[in-house]
């Protein structure tokens, strides 16, 4: 599904250039499920945003269900994304105004999806908050909230999620169970996970690990 081909980030700084990613070489199969490990500042978060084209290579290509990304513009970027990609952050990311609902109509109204308010509906049901539909992000806790973003992420069914730290903001148990919620909606759908973590049990769960250092795969 995911064929990344030596892919490097460099950004200009006050000293010089800052090489983030040197020369990323990584498959993800469909179905699969992919942790990416490292020490902060290895290139973890920037190779997701890569992914998600929300950030421009410097060198190097990345090609989804075939089609290659780096050279699209914003536009096609945009598309591509919503047709394949959802995410999931640390930081929830939900829209202060809007229920809970109107937060996961949000990608399918932009797609035009018909149902777009009956997909969003049942995919909060999938993740245990059809009782919460009405609520606002300052009503729900923060594993309800990271609920909502899960289910903003699966309802388009993408082929591809990528989660960054989706457990940093919340307590153990509520990770696990976040966790455990994200796995089975993984399962169930087919999507293709790349799931960043610095939580060793975590990176467990995923049939392969991939440790980043210095910004290559070591």
């Amino acid at each position: 599904l995911v064929a990344i081909r030596g892919l490097e980030l460099t950004v200009p700084a006050p000293g010089g250039v800052v090489n983030i990613l040197r020369g990323i070489d990584l498959d993800l199969a469909a179905g699969e499920a992919v942790a990416v490990v490292g020490p902060s500042g290895s290139g973890k978060t920037s190779l997701l945003m890569l992914l998600a084209g929300l950030e421009r290579a410097s060198a190097g290509s990345i090609r989804l269900a075939g089609e290659e990304i780096t050279g699209l513009d914003e536009d096609a970027l945009a598309r591509r994304r919503r047709a394949m990609v959802g995410i999931v952050f640390q930081g929830f990311h939900l829209i202060a105004s809007m229920t809970a609902l109107e937060n996961v109509a949000v990608p399918l109204e932009l797609a035009g999806v018909p149902d777009a308010m009956a997909r969003a509906a049942a995919s909060l049901a999938a993740v245990g908050l059809g009782h919460r539909l009405r609520h606002r992000p300052a009503q729900l806790s923060g594993g309800e909230q990271q609920r909502v973003a899960l289910a903003r992420a699966f309802a388009p069914r993408p082929r591809l999620l990528l989660a960054d730290e989706p457990t940093g903001n919340l307590d153990a148990a509520t990770g696990a169970a976040v966790m455990d919620l994200l796995f089975g909606l993984c399962g169930e759908s087919g999507a293709t996970l790349l799931l960043i973590t610095h939580d060793a049990a975590l990176a467990a769960r995923c049939a392969r690990v991939v440790r980043l250092a210095a910004g290559r795969i070591a």
